[in-house]
Parts: structure tokens; C-alpha cells; sequence
């Protein structure tokens, strides 16, 4: 969370998995994009990133972690909502039935404190196909939002498009820069060395929040007058 000495005008959480979380310093520098999301913010915003590493659509509900957002949700604040990641493991959830219904259940309790929900579909893993492009390894889950968000006009940023997109953009050996690799004792935080295609950088972190934030200015929402101006630092080493 971003912290100043008086109270923001506006606060964002996150509900999310591990690719939304704040990661301890002992993974860094692996890294969510909720983690880097503060950069893109005025000091009139706070950021309060309650994503989870390993969490579902279900688990973050029965865990009490949504109940902990709309305890302290006032009017006019925001929560961005991606989940779809562990949702697509053997949990018993169905793309267009249990996920829907429980995206449905961020949408309401968080209108009901007259605050604004924001889907997210998520982030692509970095998966190539035979011919280069970056493969779907997401299933229906980003159709399933999509669908969700235009029965109850919910604000979407689509981030499964905008990451596929960025991926090709950078092809298969520069994409890599944008998640966590290391030959063995290249890092100290990973000594037998890590090839992980789903959890970002600190780089990718920062270059997915600014897909996100492209996203808010996109939908005209009014926590865009939030956002610093486009800031070409976040790109360097990418």
C-alpha cells in the first residue's frame, strides 16, 4: 500500500492470485502486478493489495478475504477483480457457472458500498505455439468474465488480450525478460535456478500494471484523474 500523511482521496484494492500478489522479499525478483500498481498512482490515491498467492475465485471468499475489503470499502473507492488462474484447476469450477456466480458475488458486495468493481480477465502465461504466436492456456475463464461483465455492466479491462498482445510484441526470447528465469546459482534467491512462465519480474510486473492502468484510462473511469501521466521509465529493461 501506498502510504502518505493524509488520507487519500480514493482507494483501490485488489482481489486477486499470485500474479495480482505482493511477493516476499525472499522470491524477489519475482513480483505481481499489484505489487508495481502503486508506481502508476498519485499520491491522492492508496493502493491495498489483498491478492493471494494460490487463490481462487471460492478460496478468496471463504477465506474472508472479500469480507475484508467491503469492511473498509467506502463510497466512490475501487476493487479490481482478477481471478481465473487456480480457478482453472481441478476446484469444481465450470467457466460459465460456478466462476460466473461468484464473480457475481465481488460485483454485488462491492456496489452494495457504493463502490465500483472492475473485472480483470487475467494475464496470459508466456506459452508460445508452433508458429510463434502465444498460445491460450487460459481456457473459457476470459470469455466467461467477458461475458459476466456485459450482463451486469461491470467495467472489464481485457489483460488476457493486452498481455497476449505484449508478448507477441517482444516475440519468444525478449517476452522472457518479462518472467522469472535463472540458470542454477545465477540468483541467491534460487539457487537451483527457476524457469517460470506465469509469475512476472519486477520488469513484467511493472509492464502488466501499465496495461492495467492503460486499461482504466481506457473505460473513462473517473480514478483515471488518479494516474500519473505515462511514465516511459516503466518500459527501461524491457
Amino acid at each position: 500500500m501506498k502510504r502518505t500523511d493524509k488520507k487519500p482521496k480514493v482507494t483501490v484494492y485488489l482481489a486477486g492470485d499470485s500474479t495480482v500478489a505482493d511477493c516476499p522479499p525472499h522470491e524477489a525478483p519475482m513480483a505481481g502486478w499489484g505489487q508495481m500498481l502503486p508506481l502508476f498512482f498519485s499520491d491522492e490515491a492508496a493502493v491495498v493489495n489483498m491478492a493471494k498467492g494460490g487463490a481462487s475465485s471460492n478460496s478468496f471468499i471463504d477465506e474472508g478475504r472479500l469480507d475484508d475489503i467491503t469492511d473498509r470499502l467506502e463510497a466512490g473507492d475501487y476493487v479490481l477483480i482478477q481471478f481465473g488462474h487456480n480457478d482453472q484447476k481441478p476446484y469444481g469450477t465450470d467457466p460459465y457457472t460456478t466462476y460466473q456466480e461468484r464473480l457475481v458475488r465481488y460485483v454485488e458486495a462491492v456496489r452494495e458500498k457504493q463502490a465500483t468493481p472492475v473485472l480483470i480477465t487475467s494475464a496470459e502465461r508466456r506459452r508460445f505455439d508452433q508458429n510463434g504466436k502465444p498460445a491460450d492456456t487460459l481456457g473459457d475463464f476470459p470469455k466467461a468474465m467477458k461475458a459476466l461483465a456485459d450482463s451486469f455492466d461491470v467495467p472489464l479491462i481485457d489483460l488476457w488480450s493486452k498481455t497476449k498482445a505484449l508478448y507477441e510484441s517482444l516475440g519468444i526470447k525478449g517476452s522472457k525478460r518479462l518472467f522469472v528465469h535463472f540458470q542454477p546459482h545465477e540468483h541467491p534467491h534460487y539457487p537451483n535456478g527457476i524457469e517460470d512462465n506465469t509469475h512476472f519480474s519486477e520488469a513484467g510486473a511493472c509492464q502488466v500494471a501499465r496495461l492495467v492502468t492503460e486499461g482504466i484510462r481506457e473505460l473513462g473511469l473517473p480514478l483515471s484523474d488518479y494516474l500519473h501521466c505515462e511514465r516511459s521509465d516503466f518500459r527501461a529493461g524491457v
